[in-house]
């Protein structure tokens, strides 16, 4: 994934942002409330710019490997984001929420020459976790990938869903290709596409008006805004990007404004007011109201229904808000990088993240519940020539450390090899992790990946659970870095599905009658870990993906269920997970519930649904309490 591209304005006439129509009547209200949190995921900022002195900002590591050129296009662009919003009173630059908190998750860095280096969805994801972990109300991200399908990795999906599960908003750039096109995230479910207008109220010809769009996207000023420079300097810049910023700093007024009138800041609300307001296209002065997708800001009417909804509805039932716009300045084009890529940029190392907005330097590894197949990688060239030459003084001239029973051979006869290489999870053939064992037993988890990849070249395993907690990351020869787990050993496992439903449900018998009971059975976990490995696949780190992980790998509780559910000719139909009403002290409890109907009498048979509840406080999760179920139409 790549940062949308800018178009950068002459100085004449330099615009400053507090000049935004109906702002200042926010500004009457709140700068911003120090209790709501913005994340910019974008690149490097130079946080020593005047315009940040007394901001609450704090950055946060992320995977994006090396030192991004202060003057470089990733920098350049990420500090003129981060300033349209936090921007500090009477500095070169306002920001429009410079009184609320912000993270900055450094997601892009330079590339050759001007160009900003490509981010992967995968990474994408992980910051948008991190920003939801550490405090996040909104996340503004003015970057995107071109897609004709709109579909995104089941990693990206999972982490839009997650901040939707809790309330956090992400506004993001339509795109900068001019045309009947999206972007990712912008085009997914609960994000909110931003694209850009100049002055008048125009949309520039750059900016997406995908099919998607008409329905969450919201046209914004994204001309000739004013924004800091790194070393201290302040540039005008124009396209989807700023006018996502400009979005982003007012959804953090909105939101602080509900504080104040003692109400719980509610994203969703924010996001629906200002779909709900927006003014619309009108039809009689342009030929095509698509380009507005659903409308053009409205920060009258959306303040209007947050701060008294039914009076706000009857204004805007009762006029046709016009828009007031800024005057426009001279605009020159600049070079408009605009597609995210496929993961190959190379990465920084990460630390533990912060539980708090990275607000009080307190910091905490994250629990991990990962689930994939074992490989490994060298790191280098250097480590790979190495582990040949002394692989061929022990073994034998053809030694190949590239073939994994060769490397395995080696192993056996120096074991404390098995440290050498980067044991790597993957997921469908991506890396996700790096697997590092620690500790006075660290040889014992050594031991035990060379056995999972025994039994994966033997095809006697399909799977692997490794528990642990992530600290730091490790950079793999591929150029990629990925986060490294340190593993718990007490809960790394390797199963297949044959044997897996064969330590559910046993053997299977010889008696006819009882051989379609058993049938029934397997065939339902089969569907059931299928669905977790494929439809469900996650990066077992939030508490819901640990949850539902630990659920696809205890065997005890699903001999239970679908024992029950085989003996009554029911088949799995949905699998939720949601925070459990009761729990332990000092624990953190999920409710996983699988629901499973009767596939010949859908409309006459109730649905029964099995619940079982999950501790994932601990390394390794552990279920807690009876097993219940009932049923329900």
């Amino acid at each position: 994934m790549v940062l949308i591209g800018d178009i950068v304005a002459s100085e004449a006439g330099v615009t400053s942002i507090s000049a935004l129509p109906r702002l200042q009547s926010l500004w009457a209200e709140t700068l911003g409330d120090p209790r709501i949190c913005v994340a910019v995921l974008d690149g490097q900022v130079d946080q020593s710019h005047p315009c940040f002195a007394g901001a609450n900002l704090t950055q946060i590591q992320t995977l994006v490997s090396g030192v991004s050129n202060q003057q470089g296009s990733a920098s350049n662009h990420g500090t003129h984001v981060a300033s349209t919003i936090f921007g500090q009173p009477g500095s070169p630059v306002t920001g429009i929420a410079p009184g609320c908190r912000g993270l900055i998750l450094p997601l892009f860095q330079d590339g050759a020459g001007n160009s900003i280096a490509p981010c992967s969805q995968l990474d994408l994801a992980r910051a948008i976790t991190q920003a939801v972990e550490q405090g996040a109300n909104v996340i503004n991200i003015s970057g995107g990938q071109l897609t004709s399908s709109g579909e995104p990795s089941k990693w990206l999906a999972n982490a839009v869903q997650f901040c939707a599960d809790n309330n956090v908003l992400i506004v993001a750039a339509a795109g900068n290709d001019g045309c009947k096109c999206l972007h990712l995230p912008a085009a997914l479910p609960s994000v909110l596409a931003v694209g850009a207008m100049n002055a008048q109220g125009i949309p520039f010809d750059f900016s997406n008006w995908g099919e998607t769009y008409q329905t969450q996207g919201i046209l914004a000023l994204g001309e000739n805004i004013l924004g800091a420079v790194p070393g201290g300097g302040t540039a005008l810049k124009s396209g989807t990007s700023f006018a996502t910023a400009v979005v982003s700093g007012i959804v953090a007024l909105l939101l602080s404004i509900q504080i104040k009138q003692g109400d719980r800041p509610d994203p969703k609300a924010i996001r629906a007011a200002i779909l709900e307001s927006a003014v619309s296209c009108n039809e009689k002065q342009t030929d095509d109201c698509r380009r507005y997708l659903v409308g053009t800001l409205n920060i009258t009417g959306t303040q209007a229904l947050i701060t008294k909804p039914q009076q706000g509805r009857q204004k805007m039932l009762d006029q046709n808000p016009e828009l007031e716009m800024l005057h426009p300045s001279e605009v020159v084009t600049d070079n408009m990088p605009t597609s995210i890529l496929p993961s190959d940029a190379e990465r920084e190392p990460a630390e533990a993240p912060k539980k708090d907005c990275g607000c009080s330097g307190s910091s905490k590894a994250e629990l991990v519940y990962a689930i994939g197949t074992i490989g490994y990688e060298f790191g280098s060239e250097a480590r790979r020539d190495s582990l040949v030459k002394d692989g061929r003084l022990a073994q034998q001239d053809s030694w190949n450390p590239l073939d994994p029973r060769q490397l395995l051979a080696n192993f056996e006869a120096q074991p404390w090899e098995s440290a050498s290489i980067i044991w790597v999870l993957n997921q469908e053939e991506t890396p996700v992790y790096a697997i590092q064992p620690a500790g006075p037993y660290a040889p014992k988890g050594y031991e035990m990946l060379r056995q999972f990849l025994r039994e994966q070249l033997d095809e006697r395993v399909e799977r692997v659970s490794i528990p642990g907690i992530s600290i730091g990351s490790v950079k793999l020869q591929s150029g990629i870095t990925v986060p490294r787990i340190v593993p718990t050993i007490r809960g790394m496992y390797s199963w297949s599905t044959t044997a897996l439903i064969r330590s559910v449900l046993g053997e299977r018998p010889a008696d006819a009658v009882a051989q379609q009971d058993y049938d029934n059975g397997a065939e339902g976990i089969q569907n059931f870990l299928d669905r977790i490995y494929y439809e469900l696949r996650n990066l077992g780190k939030t508490p819901q993906e640990r949850a539902i992980n630990y659920a696809a790998t205890d065997a005890f509780q699903l001999a239970q269920v679908f024992q029950q559910a085989a003996s009554e000719n029911m088949q799995l139909d949905t699998i939720e997970v949601e925070k459990s009403p009761l729990c332990r002290p000092e624990s953190e409890c999920w409710d996983v519930k699988l629901a499973f109907f009767d596939p010949q009498r859908q409309n006459q048979r109730a649905r029964k649904v099995y619940r079982f509840t999950v501790d994932v406080s601990d390394e390794v999760p552990v279920t807690i309490g009876r097993l219940r179920s009932w049923s329900m139409f």
